[in-house]
């Protein structure tokens, strides 16, 4: 840890980074590419997804552009969807790495910029915002879509940890048990919604 405002905001996107890549590298293709939710959602989608993000985020946000912007989705793509999931031709591999070098050009402009570095999202109709705002926005996307990821990925194996098996959970525990339990108290309960507006 450092006192450094920028380089704890750049340790803890490096690490949310890290864990979101993890759920997928060692996954086969169709495994990681099947959707897991009604909506759609799959493993490699969420890492197009914040690929594409942390292009715009670190990169036209601040006038400084992925430098092989030909490898992102063009601005005129009819899919809304076209960021969640890829295409035949997009392998877990090539998606990796295109994520890694857009990390890196990421990480020049977090390095190059203060910040109170001045950008304009595109798709915000141009909003101003500074580095600081934008990096404490990515972590926040970051944490989330590895939150989705955790769960996505429990569902294919069984794998749970932070970045690898069991490295943030009990690793002998008897998790049927616990299910159980957490069942028998759900259903102590009647199903009746409680709280909150309808």
């Amino acid at each position: 840890m450092t006192a450094d405002a920028k380089a704890t905001l750049r340790s803890y996107l490096d690490a949310r980074r890290e864990a979101l890549i993890s759920k997928v590298e060692d996954l086969s293709e169709r495994e990681a590419r099947l959707p897991r939710t009604p909506t759609g959602t799959n493993l490699l989608g969420l890492i197009k997804h914040v690929t594409h993000v942390e292009a715009v985020y670190l990169g036209t946000t601040f006038d400084r552009p992925f430098p092989q912007s030909a490898e992102l989705l063009p601005d005129d793509v009819v899919d809304p969807q076209a960021d969640w999931y890829a295409t035949e031709s997009e392998s877990i591999a090539g998606t990796i790495d295109l994520y890694r070098r857009v990390i890196g050009h990421g990480n020049e402009t977090i390095e190059a910029l203060s910040l109170d570095a001045v950008g304009h999202v595109p798709h915000w109709g141009g909003e101003q915002v500074t580095l600081h705002q934008i990096l404490v926005h990515l972590l926040t996307d970051l944490a989330g879509h590895g939150g989705q990821a955790d769960i996505l990925r429990e569902s294919v194996d069984g794998s749970v940890g932070w970045r690898g098996p069991s490295d943030n959970v009990p690793s002998e525990y008897d998790w049927a048990a616990y299910v159980g339990r957490l069942t028998a108290l759900a259903d102590r309960f009647d199903g009746t919604p409680s709280g909150g507006a309808r």
